[in-house]
């Protein structure tokens, strides 16, 4: 039997590949369906505010400081209007207040001096906004106006992309890549959402719960029987191998890494 030409072989094995990775998305998505965006908001502004205090910052503690801090500022205006000592008392909590609140009324300034006050629907209008990277672009744009225009990779996503064997990077914007080639776009806003719930209930970093995990037989992670069966001692010590997000959190002196 002659053998396949090259192109062929190349298109045969990506075409295996996006197979196996929407494969492994949909059991995920089986296994979550409660998965969706944590960061609790009624519209775009509010989504942009809460996911640049996100930074550094878990979802619930963010959760737990908009509701005050939409109430006082519920618009780009408003917030644009505020004094900085009253937004750093609203989001001390977050930590880093004094970064974020130059982030979050500087973004608010913008929007209303660039944009009528109204969020802008692309990836290239809301970089431009301070505090506004592509991670938070990526988040915006795909719930609040359901364009996928990239992958939001987050530590979570970051970590467990890693582990199942959808990417193979330290460099989230790497990860990012390898997953928009993975997957069909129309899985591009949900599977930050479904990764990150399996990181937080399932694929923790320390202790991942690999005896229960729901998607075990289709994980790539050499170390999950490790844990699954309790030897844990090379899986912890190839833990340390694992890829990291780089980056520092931002210095009371500078606005938060944009995400």
């Amino acid at each position: 039997m002659p053998k396949p030409a090259a192109g062929q072989a190349r298109r045969r094995s990506t075409r295996a590949t996006l197979i196996d990775a929407v494969r492994l998305i949909e059991a995920l998505r089986h296994a979550h369906p409660e998965a969706t965006c944590a960061l609790q908001h009624d519209n775009a502004f509010e989504l942009v505010v809460a996911t640049i205090l996100s930074a550094q910052c878990t979802d619930r503690r963010v959760n737990e400081v908009t509701p005050a801090l939409f109430r006082r500022y519920p618009n780009a205006a408003a917030l644009a209007a505020a004094q900085p000592a009253e937004v750093e008392g609203l989001i001390r909590p977050t930590g880093f207040f004094r970064a974020k609140t130059r982030s979050l009324i500087g973004c608010a300034q913008a929007l209303v001096r660039d944009h009528g006050g109204e969020v802008p629907n692309s990836m290239a209008a809301l970089v431009q906004l301070p505090g506004v990277g592509r991670k938070t672009a990526n988040v915006v744009l795909g719930h609040a106006f359901g364009i996928s225009e990239g992958i939001a990779v987050d530590t979570h996503v970051l970590r467990v992309a890693n582990r199942l064997g959808l990417a193979q990077a330290v460099d989230p914007a790497e990860v990012e890549r390898q997953l928009m080639a993975a997957l069909p776009k129309d899985l591009w806003a949900f599977v930050s959402d479904v990764l990150i719930f399996h990181g937080r209930k399932v694929c923790a970093a320390r202790r991942p719960a690999c005896d229960g995990c729901p998607v075990f037989s289709l994980c790539a992670w050499p170390d999950r029987e490790a844990f699954a069966f309790g030897t844990t001692g090379k899986a912890t010590r190839a833990m340390r191998r694992e890829p990291q997000p780089s980056g520092e959190p931002p210095s009371a002196s500078s606005a938060p890494r944009r995400r």
